[in-house]
């Protein structure tokens, strides 16, 4: 089905983590479908469009957040203008006290003329 050595998907294994497919008692392991599916785009990948391991990575990464789907957070807009205000009003707050916080330690470090 694949045509490539056992030894070759072994080390596919150990460089696409998303390829993990379960041992049976004897050891073997056994490919579910939708890995079968994964090792044939990356054959295809580092075979016919000769892409390196890593950029097989980057392009097999790409495809799945492509597949994702978004989350609904379950608002309406109002409700989500809202919850966005008060995140901002709390980061402003913290940006707020991260700067006093600061202060004392800049006004240590300037020199004093002290007479």
């Amino acid at each position: 089905m694949l045509d490539v050595k056992p030894h070759v998907l072994r080390y596919w294994e150990t460089q696409f983590s998303m390829l993990r497919p379960k041992k049976n008692r004897a050891g073997n392991r056994m490919y579910r479908p939708d890995e079968v599916k994964l090792l044939l785009r990356i054959k295809e990948l580092l075979y016919a469009k000769r892409f390196t391991i890593e950029g097989a990575k980057r392009t097999l990464l790409a495809e799945r957040r492509e597949e994702s789907p978004q989350v609904e957070m379950g608002f309406d807009s109002a409700e989500r203008k809202l919850l966005l205000f008060e995140v901002k009003e709390g980061l402003r707050d913290i940006v707020a006290k991260l700067r006093r916080q600061a202060r004392p330690a800049a006004e240590d470090l300037e020199p004093t003329l002290e007479g």
